[in-house]
């Protein structure tokens, strides 16, 4: 059935044509049609060359002309041939060849009014049916024309949703990755020290701040599909949550604000948010740091975040921490670096511009 249903239109005229013809082969005429075998022969190759269109449209709508220029001329036509030509035309632009339709429409045209220039008194296509076919060449073409352009403009469409739902995607496990990672990480981090500590209290601690963390991270987690059902996003207003649970396990964060500050727009402020939690959970993580400062920077073209801590610094180990806080900066047309300092510990710098209208 699917074979059929592909192949409808083909079969529709091959049919068409062949009973055409056949009809007037066949027909009252006290005389026989002139080489009827001649015409069904090139009835049938120009309408079997229609089921090769698809792969080879300019030679299929070259050979059904050819089909016709020999029909024509030396049988008695009917005017049913025509039609898988026209069907091959109309073919041939509809796949985006539409300079090479018109160039064999015209050569067809020109084919037609030379014959009939030599055929003088007995010439089988007066003017009027000469224009109408070449408005019926134009109008084939012209159709094929817009069909073309019109899939273009869906396959666009779909590439472009596909492009949309393959950025969301990477927008959620972003999300989900700094949501959970961040105290996922502490968590681990206590564990360890609840699971090895020789000291009843500071294991109870432990447990007491995973507790804590567990709690914090059910929040976090539900404030992020809050923020994918179009909730509130998480703020640079939140850094001072950031530092207390960072502070829980062992580390003293400082907070400093150059210039003033301000309204961002709403993805700027999410994506520094996010660059303070994963720079600090790899603080907590690996570099073995007591102090971590975080300076938010503000001026009227962009906003930076720069955290620095007094750790192990040494080379940033790549991971989806560092290239997912790269990629969100990137998205925003800012940049972001990771490095050692020199006189010690390790820096993460991001500048993100504003993007405001003025």
């Amino acid at each position: 059935m699917a074979i059929l249903r592909r192949y409808a239109a083909d079969i529709a005229v091959t049919v068409a044509v062949l009973a055409s013809s056949v009809a007037v082969s066949l027909g009252a005429s006290a005389e026989p049609p002139r080489n009827a075998v001649l015409g069904w022969i090139c009835a049938a190759l120009a309408c079997a060359a229609l089921f090769l269109r698809r792969r080879y449209p300019l030679p299929v709508a070259i050979f059904t002309a050819a089909c016709c220029a020999i029909y024509y001329p030396r049988t008695d036509p009917d005017g049913f041939v025509l039609l898988a030509f026209a069907f091959a035309l109309y073919n041939n632009a509809s796949t985006g060849r539409i300079r090479s339709a018109a160039v064999v429409a015209a050569a067809s045209m020109g084919g037609v009014a030379i014959g009939e220039t030599q055929a003088g008194a007995a010439r089988q296509v007066d003017n009027f049916a000469f224009l109408l076919m070449a408005g019926w060449f134009i109008a084939l073409i012209a159709v094929g024309a817009v069909t073309f352009y019109r899939r273009e403009a869906e396959r666009t469409k779909e590439a472009e949703a596909q492009r949309r739902a393959a950025d969301e995607r990477l927008r959620i496990a972003r999300e989900l990755h700094d949501a959970l990672g961040h105290n996922l990480a502490l968590i681990n981090v206590q564990a360890g020290a609840a699971l090895h500590g020789k000291d009843p209290a500071k294991s109870a601690e432990a447990l007491a701040t995973i507790k804590q963390t567990s709690k914090d991270a059910l929040r976090e987690l539900r404030a992020t599909l809050g923020m994918l059902r179009q909730a509130d996003t998480p703020s640079l207003a939140r850094v001072a949550e950031l530092a207390e649970s960072a502070g829980a396990h062992g580390l003293t964060v400082r907070t400093e604000i150059d210039g003033t500050a301000r309204d961002l727009p709403p993805d700027v402020e999410h994506a520094a948010f996010r660059v303070v939690q994963e720079a600090l959970t790899n603080v907590a993580r690996h570099a073995a740091a007591n102090t971590v400062v975080v300076r938010i920077g503000y001026t009227h073209h962009d906003v930076s975040v720069q955290i620095d801590d007094d750790g192990r610094g040494g080379t940033a180990k790549p991971g989806n921490g560092i290239r997912g806080m790269t990629e969100r900066a990137e998205a925003l047309g800012g940049e972001l670096t990771a490095s050692a300092r020199e006189d010690g510990g390790f820096r993460v710098r991001a500048r993100l511009p504003l993007r405001v209208k003025k």
